[in-house]
């Protein structure tokens, strides 16, 4: 990171097949050593699997899920006189995205279907309904930054 000039964000260009720049930022962070189709054709047949189980809009459910698992705070360690200190913080709207699409993928890969792209429709449908581990991770988020309340003079 720089110390004075200004980070620039690159250009995400949206995705063929639904023109979202969200479905592209997904497969961007699905991918493994550079393999970009293998990750689209696994998140498009994920698709495909949601809408054949659910019997709705794919695109609609996959950003309802991406909205359910993003958090709203979390906690920073903050070291201050020789202790270190869990400090709440707000968290901002490209690290949401990021923390959710991350989160997303994780508690997809570690599930008990046979494919990824099971795995992955299983876990966007528990996404958008509450539910799954993702949704788990966020709530453990949120309750560790409630309980550390009490430190957020701490914020820098």
């Amino acid at each position: 990171m720089p110390r004075k000039a200004h980070i620039v964000k690159r250009e995400i260009v949206p995705d063929p097949m639904y023109q979202s720049t969200l479905v592209s930022k997904f497969v961007n962070c699905m991918m493994w050593g550079g393999k970009k189709s293998t990750s689209k054709h696994i998140l498009y047949d994920a698709l495909d699997i949601v809408q054949k189980k659910t019997n709705d809009e794919p695109l609609k459910l996959f950003k309802k899920a991406v909205e359910n698992v993003k958090p709203v705070l979390e906690v920073k360690s903050r070291r201050v006189g020789g202790s270190t200190y869990q400090v709440p913080v707000e968290v901002g709207a490209t690290r949401r995205t990021s923390l959710s699409i991350r989160w997303i993928l994780t508690y997809s890969r570690a599930r008990g279907e046979k494919s990824m792209e099971e795995k992955l429709a299983g876990e966007l449908i528990d996404a958008a309904n509450n539910r799954g581990n993702a949704i788990k991770k966020k709530e453990d988020t949120h309750r560790m930054a409630e309980a550390n309340k009490a430190f957020a003079h701490y914020r820098w």
